[in-house]
């Protein structure tokens, strides 16, 4: 089976603001084009996307942007983006560089946001990858479109890499990333491939 991650597309936001599970509406225009997202993708069995606005709208774009297409985006609510608790909306210039370097010590289970720790995202974000398993077709083909944080959570638990190497991977908007699951170990085909 292969997954493709997708990336959402902008977020109509300010550059440097925290926005986690903001439910934020897509920049206009959309960037990157959708038709040029979908071109070098092979065709979806299903499309399945985070509960967010931002990505529920590439999801349905993506489709449109398909020709001859049958398929509406299911929503997964184990992909939102994590919750950055009272970080969210704010400037990361303003947040007290003691909470930054409370997080930095303790990636994985520190929470000075009071949001959600990344071990908790971690958690529910490996739950949902362990479901597809269960009823996955061989030669099937997975759109997921999502967000940058579950994407390298995605990656380091597939590829049994810690979430503190993934994080530092770079992964534009409206990139994707193809996993290959189902026999043995998963494989990643491709990371961060640009649309266009």
């Amino acid at each position: 089976m292969d997954v493709v991650l997708i990336r959402h597309a902008r977020p109509d936001v300010g550059a440097g603001i925290c926005y986690g599970s903001l439910d934020l509406c897509l920049a206009t225009p959309v960037a990157p084009p959708p038709a040029a997202i979908v071109a070098a993708l092979p065709p979806p069995h299903r499309v399945l996307t985070s509960p967010l606005q931002r990505a529920v709208d590439t999801a349905r774009l993506l489709l449109q942007a398909l020709p001859a297409h049958a398929l509406a985006p299911e929503i997964e609510p184990r992909l939102a983006e994590i919750d950055f608790g009272a970080w969210e909306g704010r400037a990361w210039d303003d947040i007290a560089r003691s909470e930054l370097d409370v997080l930095a010590q303790d990636l994985l289970d520190a929470c000075p946001h009071g949001g959600e720790t990344a071990a908790q995202a971690m958690a529910r974000v490996s739950g949902w990858a362990a479901s597809l398993g269960q009823n996955a077709s061989h030669d099937a083909c997975l759109w997921v479109v999502g967000h940058a944080g579950p994407m390298r959570m995605l990656a380091a638990h597939w590829l049994g890499l810690p979430l503190a190497t993934t994080l530092g991977w770079e992964l534009g908007f409206g990139a994707s990333c193809l996993f290959r699951l189902g026999s043995g170990t998963p494989q990643l085909a491709w990371w961060n491939r640009s649309a266009g």
